[in-house]
This record gives C-alpha cells, sequence and structure tokens, in this order.
C-alpha cells in the first residue's frame, strides 16, 4: 500500500468540534470521517479517481487467532 499523505488543515473551532461530534456518532476518528466527506463529495462531483484505494472500516481491525500469530499450535485438542 502507498504512502498516505499528510495535510496541515485549519479549521474553525466550531467546524471542528460539529466534524468530531459527527465522526463519533459515525463511530469514526475525525480525520476518518474528513477523508469520508472528501471522498464522497469528490465521488457525488464525478471526480473520484478510478484506482483510489478503499477506506478502512470503522473500528478496530480484527484480532489475529493463534493460527495467525505462527505459535505452532494447530488448534485441535489431543
Amino acid at each position: 500500500m502507498a504512502e498516505r499523505k499528510k495535510i496541515l488543515l485549519r479549521l474553525d473551532p466550531a467546524v471542528h468540534d460539529g466534524l468530531a461530534r459527527w465522526a463519533a456518532d459515525e463511530l469514526r476518528s475525525t480525520n476518518a470521517q474528513i477523508e469520508f466527506l472528501l471522498r464522497q463529495a469528490l465521488s457525488d462531483a464525478g471526480r473520484l479517481p478510478k484506482d483510489v484505494g478503499r477506506m478502512r472500516r470503522p473500528g478496530r481491525p480484527p484480532k489475529s487467532t493463534p493460527d495467525d500469530v505462527g505459535d505452532g499450535s494447530t488448534g485441535t485438542q489431543e
């Protein structure tokens, strides 16, 4: 995956507060909410590039199972 771009964004504090509340309601970080809204606006305007990657789903990534960790266990009982 390509490295994500970093930008500095200056917002009115009231706009940031409203955005942060909206993000919390949607179970997203403020940063993820901004990206979601920008992608939606680009899509609505027909300007979303065809090769854009998918956004990560909200919430924590799933926990790995013992088989994923590589501890040598087979997951079966003997």
